[in-house]
């Protein structure tokens, strides 16, 4: 199978907060970089987490930022999204002038609210991925995600956006609501229309109404190219070549969340490639008898050892891993990665966890292989 091959130059990683998944995109992309391959590794996660994992700043964001390998095999770089330097771009591409342009960017209503608009931030997110994508600069892009929930408003972004666009929201918001003079039209129609104009101004204020109404109807020759560009960003997202990497933390108390997002993705038609159960505890195995309680200071139930919170941990880590295998498909890759004593913070240990995962599909693979 392998993670790291042209037959999934996009990989996206998903899964709970917490669990690792920023430092294991970062592992693949550095692995994917000494296999001899370009590799863009891109995130959206709000923490910005990604460029300390790969020691890049600011400067990356919305920019492809090289990262020194040394030695150079194939070239890795690494980019932080910028909502609104992306849905500026997307203004500039499909507006039909000058003016045009000129009219939506410099909106009061863009300039504030462009980039916290509910979903405008996981659209632009996938609509940076279809550019990446459709340059071809690269062999492999690995897209680093937020936690779960929110990684799921990206997956459905592009819907989203689709399912605007052929509203009857969008045909209000489009209508002529406000006269050459800016005053609300719905003020002619005598005392009531007044009172309907004073009532918008005080809850509401009319200053924002308007720029609002500008910003929609500046926008409606842009809509047809939004909606090709959601369609086409659909598409990579379900394309067999694009591959979903599960993470999920150990234990029982686990299960419930990973299984959840693993079957969203399978019933919504994305290809889920493995699910990787990160930091699990060693079990200890000992000669002969454990250490009793006593013999290591322990006895009292609510205060306990620190050899019998490790072994405990490991029996719970074990337990979640074997109950998760019997209810995923047999054919469902599941790997575990241990505890490392540190986090990651260097390339070279980034590359160790990198081949780890390499090493534990391969595993997967032998063992499917002589079971069957």
């Amino acid at each position: 199978m392998g993670l790291i091959s042209d037959r999934h130059p996009l990989l996206i990683v998903v899964g709970s907060g917490g669990v690792g998944k920023t430092t294991l995109a970062a592992a693949l992309g550095v692995l994917s970089a000494r296999s001899g391959r370009d590799t863009l590794v891109m995130t959206f996660d709000p923490s910005l987490r990604l460029k300390d994992a790969l020691g890049v700043g600011e400067e990356a964001r919305d920019h492809e930022i090289p990262v020194p390998l040394d030695p150079p095999t194939g070239s890795l770089s690494a980019s932080l999204l910028d909502a609104r330097r992306t849905f500026d771009r997307l203004v500039e591409r499909y507006a039909p002038d000058e003016p045009a342009r000129r009219r939506i960017l410099e909106n009061r209503f863009y300039q504030h609210l462009s980039g916290a608009l509910g979903g405008v931030l996981e659209y632009m997110a996938v609509e940076r991925l279809f550019e990446v994508a459709a340059e071809g600069r690269y062999r492999q892009v690995i897209l680093d995600t937020p936690p779960t929930r929110q990684a799921l408003d990206f997956l459905e972004a592009p819907e989203r956006i689709l399912g605007f666009l052929d509203s009857g929201a969008l045909r209000l918001a489009l209508k002529d609501w406000f006269d050459a003079e800016g005053r609300l039209r719905a003020s002619r129609w005598g005392v009531l229309g007044r009172r309907a104009e004073r009532f918008l101004d005080d809850v509401v204020g009319l200053d924002l109404l308007r720029d609002m109404a500008e910003f929609f109807q500046a926008f409606g020759p842009l809509y047809e190219g939004f909606r090709e560009r959601a369609q086409g960003v659909e598409q990579l997202l379900r394309s067999p070549k694009t591959r979903f990497v599960l993470v999920a933390g150990p234990g029982e108390e686990r299960i419930p969340d990973t299984l959840f997002f693993a079957r969203r993705l399978e019933q919504a038609g994305y290809h889920l490639g493995p699910i990787i159960v990160n930091r699990v505890h060693p079990r200890f195995q000992m000669d002969g008898a454990a250490p009793t309680a006593a013999a290591t200071g322990g006895g009292d139930p609510l205060r306990p050892t620190g050899w019998e919170l490790l072994t405990w941990l490991g029996e719970r880590d074990r337990r979640g891993l074997v109950e998760l295998a019997t209810l995923l498909e047999r054919d469902q890759p599941l790997l575990d990665l241990p505890l490392l004593p540190a986090e990651p913070t260097d390339l070279a240990s980034l590359e160790a966890l990198g081949r780890t995962v390499e090493e534990r599909l391969t595993e997967w693979e032998m063992y499917v292989s002589r079971s069957s």
